[in-house]
């Protein structure tokens, strides 16, 4: 199977968390540093809080639309899928983002409307559809801004673990397996702009000093692979390790092949508001 079939829905989980302790920070009602500016814990908490009311509404309105007016969908049918720590993401990543596009020169061009992605995520109208804009406005920028990565084995393995993690790919592909899914000059082309994405990630880390607060357990790039034919797919690429120090994206064992590249992807997430762009993070 080609990789285009193996990518086509992705929404992929990874990252690390440094302690605002490790950096000197360590202010209880604030969910991360970078530099100088912080995020709160309370703006996190209402950005999140806004998305899940919207999406309620929007839920329960569609679900009595079909089922008749008496109709209730069920508690977990109302749980949107994006959650603080993914609203914490799109601060930071927007923040780290516009500090490398202004360092660099990079152009950005305004490509995706908020109100679009709101009404895919089932939140339009809210400031985490605002955000998720903004962030894929700024994703695209730097991944069409920057030098691609080379792509190793060991680049491919970390991505192809990340897939199989959210269900986007098969478990047990060997080395070879993998070359042949992300053999597809579109799909790799795209995969080795969001490592170098990742990449430049990292020495922005070293360079603002980011730290965050240990109740969030991550932190990730949210990326959009275009898949032709198929649209966008959503996944995430780690740019910090759990043990506070900054990951060169550290390769996992392959595990024995049990299914070939024809054995076709897993069925991931929708295309639902678990993983979204954003605007620049302001301190609060």
């Amino acid at each position: 199977m080609r990789a285009r079939r193996v990518i086509a829905a992705a929404s992929v989980a990874a990252l690390g968390v440094l302690s605002l302790a490790a950096c000197g920070k360590s202010a209880p009602g604030i969910a991360a540093y970078v530099g100088d500016t912080s995020y709160s814990v309370d703006r996190v908490d209402a950005i999140h809080a806004e998305a899940q009311a919207k999406y309620e509404t929007t839920v329960r309105a569609a679900f009595k639309q079909q089922n008749g007016p008496s109709a209730s969908p069920s508690p977990e049918m109302l749980q949107i899928g994006a959650t603080k720590q993914d609203m914490l993401n799109l601060l930071v990543g927007i923040d780290l983002a516009k500090r490398i596009i202004a360092e660099k020169k990079i152009p950005v061009q305004d490509q995706l409307a908020a109100d679009e992605l709101g009404e895919s995520f089932g939140a339009p109208g809210t400031e985490y559809a605002r955000l998720a804009a903004d962030w894929y406005d700024l994703f695209l920028s730097l991944q069409a801004g920057l030098p691609p990565a080379e792509l190793t084995d060991d680049l491919r393995a970390t991505v192809y673990d990340k897939m199989v993690e959210g269900k986007v790919a098969p478990p047990g592909w060997t080395v070879e397996q993998q070359r042949e899914a992300f053999a597809d000059p579109a799909i790799a082309q795209q995969v080795a702009a969001v490592v170098a994405l990742s990449a430049a990630f990292q020495d922005e880390v070293k360079r603002e000093d980011v730290s965050v607060n240990p109740r969030y357990s991550t932190l990730e790039i949210p990326a959009l692979l275009q898949v032709p034919n198929s649209g966008f797919g959503r996944y995430n690429l780690p740019y910090l390790e759990q043990d506070s120090t900054v990951s060169d994206i550290s390769t996992p064992e392959p595990v024995p092949s049990t299914a070939g590249p024809d054995a076709g992807p897993g069925t991931g997430p929708d295309a639902g508001p678990d993983a979204g762009p954003g605007t620049e993070g302001t301190a609060s």
